[in-house]
């Protein structure tokens, strides 16, 4: 199947306007079953594994916290099959706005999955590796120190 840019935009819009409805069903038809949601460090008890649950937990969300969210901006590249998002989370109950951009991943059949969430936020200065949870850079490559 071939998956155009239009096919990914749509679909990390859709998925964004499904969890900002609070409805699992509704979300979880836009990811794989077996999708990935990576989050910084201590954030959310990620990564979170499989597409129910990562639907199941932003309608959790939805209902306890009032959150809501908005795709401010987004590129796709349809050769990788992979999107990368600018967005706002709007946790009304606690009165906080979020930003940040998601890298999507997808399958052959246009579904997400994977998800790594980056924050716009201070770097927390007790860290000393500033890295998402439960992502294996090494395993995927990525430079461990520099060149």
């Amino acid at each position: 199947m071939t998956i155009s840019a239009a096919d990914l935009e749509s679909r990390v819009q859709a998925y964004m306007d499904a969890c900002t409805s609070g409805d699992p069903d509704a979300v979880a038809i836009h990811l794989s079953a077996d999708a990935v949601h990576y989050f910084p460090p201590d954030m959310y008890d990620g990564p979170w594994r499989g597409g129910r649950y990562i639907a199941e937990r932003w309608a959790e969300l939805v209902r306890t916290r009032g959150s809501a969210w908005t795709v401010d901006a987004i590129a796709v590249d349809p050769g990788r099959r992979s999107a990368v998002s600018e967005w706002t989370h709007f946790k009304q109950a606690a009165g906080v706005v979020l930003r940040g951009t998601e890298w999507y991943e997808f399958d052959e059949d246009g579904l997400i999955t994977e998800i790594r969430a980056y924050y716009a936020s201070p770097q927390d200065k007790s860290l000393n590796r500033l890295e998402l949870g439960g992502f294996d850079y090494a395993e995927r490559g990525y430079p461990q120190q520099p060149a």
